[in-house]
């Protein structure tokens, strides 16, 4: 079976195949960075090559430079396609009329459901000295501003009494720490799905803010 016939049978389909429908260019850059993330989970980023990518999506090379510019630029599209799932959660969460505790919730079930993604791999285990400098300081400015934000919900949380008094920046840490291992462990063939994750975590998080009766 080639690494083409591979992806179908996964589900993960080429845009460039399958009639006019799929000939949209931001679905077929959205396919790109998807079959690069997958790739630089399954072989990591120095044994990914842009061959082995355009592979995967049944093109030659010089098709995807139409999309990215070099490897470099698809990691960093990864990291920004997982990072966008998280700020998508943390926008719900300013339109929520909830407390804190129930604000929190659903930036944690977004964050998990973006670690357990395709892309997770890419967003915790891939170097920062392949990336940039430029690209770098995005990341880690970007990555610094989500932690930020946990804490604010943090501390909404306990001055409204819906999250048991904590340090703010080591329940963070140790939230971030506990989701981020997701993406070591987890691949699309477990038995549990993303949500079915994200969902678990959550419990257990809930769990231990709660307040004390």
């Amino acid at each position: 079976m080639t690494q083409q016939q591979r992806t179908v049978a996964a589900g993960h389909a080429s845009p460039w195949h399958g009639g006019r429908r799929r000939r949209d260019r931001a679905l077929k850059r959205d396919a790109v960075i998807r079959a690069a993330a997958r790739a630089f989970r399954e072989r990591g980023y120095h044994n990914t090559s842009l061959d082995d990518i355009a592979a995967a999506l049944g093109v030659t090379k010089p098709t995807l430079y139409y999309y990215v510019r070099n490897k470099q630029d698809l990691l960093f599209e990864c990291f920004q396609a997982g990072l966008a799932g998280i700020g998508a959660a943390f926008d719900e969460a300013r339109r929520s009329h909830g407390n804190g505790r129930e604000r929190l919730r659903i930036v944690l079930r977004g964050y998990a459901l973006a670690i357990a993604s395709e892309f997770g791999w890419c967003m915790v285990r891939a170097e920062d000295q392949d990336l940039d400098a430029a690209m770098s300081a995005r990341i880690r400015a970007r990555k610094g501003e989500i932690d930020r934000q946990i804490r604010a919900l943090i501390q909404q949380g306990t001055a409204d009494g819906s999250i048991r008094d904590c340090d703010a920046k080591i329940t963070a840490f140790a939230i971030a720490g506990a989701l981020n291992w997701i993406a070591h462990w987890h691949r699309e063939s477990e038995a549990l799905a993303a949500a079915d994750i994200a969902d678990r975590f959550i419990g257990f998080f809930e769990d231990g803010l709660r307040p004390r009766r």
